[in-house]
């Protein structure tokens, strides 16, 4: 993937042992600072690791506990009261305009074009590695692209283009997808999965909400983020990191102390993805970790009767308990359902009221590390 310009948030500035991996920073203009927020604290993840929580190590813990989800700090500087978001400020060409409802990233503003990106901090030492899969990754329609990198004295601002809605919002406010859309997007993004898998990249944390809208039509998705996936070397893909949202995780994570195939349970994410846009509902939920867990760990689900039985084959080729008889990414575009369902003149059954809607992301929930 092509990396757009790096350059110094500093009139002048030069990089020490400047990045191996990208252009020589060229200069830019001086960072003008509305407000300081530049010593803000790391984000937490949403997410817990499964490893870190009460014993048995596989399962989350209950609501209260170090575990759970904690709010996001307030940055320094940022004014207000518990859980403010920081004040805007400048970069180079840029002011920064910090989301609430997503940590650690800003609408950046140029202040000469009024063009849009989204802008990521991170600290200056790890930044190469948080973009590295950037770098790794050819280009792909369906995946987010880096536009700028501008480097700070302790920050790097990555740039990437704005996005219009995630994919987890949108199910929501839908109830459920009718099989034409939803085959048209979710080809979109196994393409992004099957793209990411043959170029030695496995995703690990897959889920809805990584997936945004290109545009305000809601017709493009692309996969919002590589910073949380693994570079593998060659065909082994064996993993041992357990970071992921419940609802997603696969059946293998759960049952095994060891390695486990990323690649496949990559697969197994999207057989949760698809199920939950045809069905408005995951396919393994309960309020209770150790029960959400059995229900995973046994493969069992019921897929109602209006999914088409193309639908329901490619469903079952992927929610399989076995991670070597699920399709592999590339397998998964070519199966029939999506020739199908994206006929001319496709008739998808009536949309009903699910029992269980996809729910509401809620930062101060205590079932919202489910979720995610």
């Amino acid at each position: 993937m092509r990396v757009g310009p790096v350059r110094s948030a500093m009139s002048g500035a030069s990089q020490p042992g400047g990045p191996a991996l990208l252009l020589p920073a060229t200069r830019g203009n001086p960072a003008k600072r509305l407000l300081d927020a530049d010593d803000a604290a790391a984000v937490a993840a949403k997410c817990p690791r499964l490893s870190e929580c009460s014993s048995p190590p596989d399962y989350l813990s209950p609501p209260g506990s170090p575990c759970s989800p904690q709010p996001p700090p307030t940055a320094p500087g940022a004014g207000g009261g518990s859980g403010s978001a920081p004040g805007p400020s400048r970069i180079a060409d840029y002011l920064l305009l910090p989301l609430a409802e997503r940590e650690h990233v800003s609408r950046a503003l140029c202040i000469h074009t009024g063009r849009e990106l989204r802008c990521k901090v991170f600290p200056i030492k790890h930044y190469q590695d948080k973009i590295r899969p950037y770098i790794q990754l050819p280009s792909h329609r369906n995946i987010t692209g880096i536009v700028e990198v501008i480097l700070g004295e302790t920050k790097a601002y990555v740039f990437f283009e704005r996005d219009f809605g995630d994919m987890h919002s949108y199910v929501r406010s839908r109830k459920r997808l009718r099989e034409e859309e939803a085959a048209r997007l979710f080809k979109q993004i196994v393409s992004a999965v099957a793209h990411c898998h043959q170029s030695a990249i496995v995703l690990g944390d897959l889920k809805l909400r990584k997936f945004v809208f290109s545009t305000g039509e809601r017709t493009q998705l692309r996969l919002e983020s590589l910073e949380d996936t693994h570079i593998i070397k060659g065909e082994d893909d064996a993993l041992s990191d357990k970071h992921g949202c419940p609802a997603y995780v696969s059946p293998e994570i759960l049952n095994t102390t060891g390695t486990y195939s990323g690649k496949a349970a990559d697969v197994w994410s999207l057989g949760v993805m698809l199920y939950t846009l045809l069905v408005g509902r995951y396919p393994f939920h309960d309020s209770d970790p150790s029960a959400l867990f059995s229900k995973i760990r046994r493969g069992q689900f019921c897929i109602p009767d209006h999914i088409s039985p193309k639908a329901r084959c490619l469903i079952r080729s992927l929610l399989r308990r076995e991670p070597s008889e699920r399709l592999t990414a590339p397998e998964i575009l070519l199966h029939p359902w999506f020739e199908s369902a994206l006929e001319p003149g496709y008739v998808d059954s009536e949309i009903g009221t699910s029992d269980q809607i996809v729910p509401e992301y809620e930062e101060d929930s205590d079932m919202s590390s489910f979720f995610c």
